[in-house]
């Protein structure tokens, strides 16, 4: 794994967040395969790191849920599972449905003229590369949506119990899929909804815009476990 920290120093004063963030990365990315091992000397090797900062970005990666740790077991990345993957996205399907519903309530002009200038880079990405891959925060769609709910409890919720899970699967099994464009239709009739402020409708859609998601990332998953098993 010696390219994840090719040409990018750590900085001492953030070894912990630097060391994180790119664990997180590859984790959510399959650089670092679901259910491979930890190793802390050979990270702490890679990193040039000694194991006090490590041991601190793996407890916040545990935090995250994309590790587990066991006694005399030591730490994996988590497996991805079919029961794991409903469970998550019907947990989706609420917390999104309801925070776009707060979104069509709070979110200002700005905020929405924001959104329609991100789905205008994410629409010249598809015609680029044919994917629809989200960059991390205030450029995911779904993030933004969380933010522009206004709910402290639900951004705090969904920032830190499920987001980078939520991308885990995302990323491994949604952004290359025949689902893209229509996604990103989706995507623009939420935003619309939204700008209606018809909290309602912004809530049917979103909810129903993950069900599809959920119902095409279980098929991929599916085909992936059979060719893997």
């Amino acid at each position: 794994m010696s390219e994840l920290l090719e040409n990018e120093p750590v900085i001492a004063s953030t070894i912990a967040d630097t060391v994180c963030s790119k664990l997180q990365n590859a984790i959510v990315e399959g650089i670092i395969p679901a259910g491979s091992k930890i190793s802390e000397p050979a990270l702490a090797n890679e990193f040039g790191i000694s194991r006090g900062p490590l041991r601190e970005a793996l407890s916040r990666l545990e935090a995250s849920n994309l590790i587990e740790r066991k006694p005399n077991v030591g730490a994996r990345v988590v497996t991805l599972t079919r029961q794991h993957l409903v469970e998550i996205y019907l947990i989706r399907e609420s917390l999104e449905g309801l925070a776009a519903r707060q979104a069509a309530e709070n979110m200002s002009d700005k905020d929405i003229n924001e959104l329609d200038v991100l789905l205008e880079k994410h629409q010249q990405q598809i015609k680029q590369d044919q994917s629809y891959y989200q960059k991390e925060g205030d450029m995911d769609f779904h993030f933004r949506i969380i933010k522009g709910s206004k709910n402290s409890h639900l951004i705090d919720m969904f920032s830190n119990d499920l987001y980078h899970l939520i991308r885990l699967y995302r990323y491994q099994f949604g952004m290359v899929s025949k689902r893209v464009p229509r996604a990103f239709v989706e995507h623009g009739q939420i935003v619309d909804a939204i700008r209606q402020h018809d909290g309602e409708l912004a809530q049917f859609l979103m909810s129903r815009h993950i069900r599809s998601s959920r119902i095409n990332v279980e098929k991929m998953l599916d085909e992936h476990l059979a060719i893997t098993d």
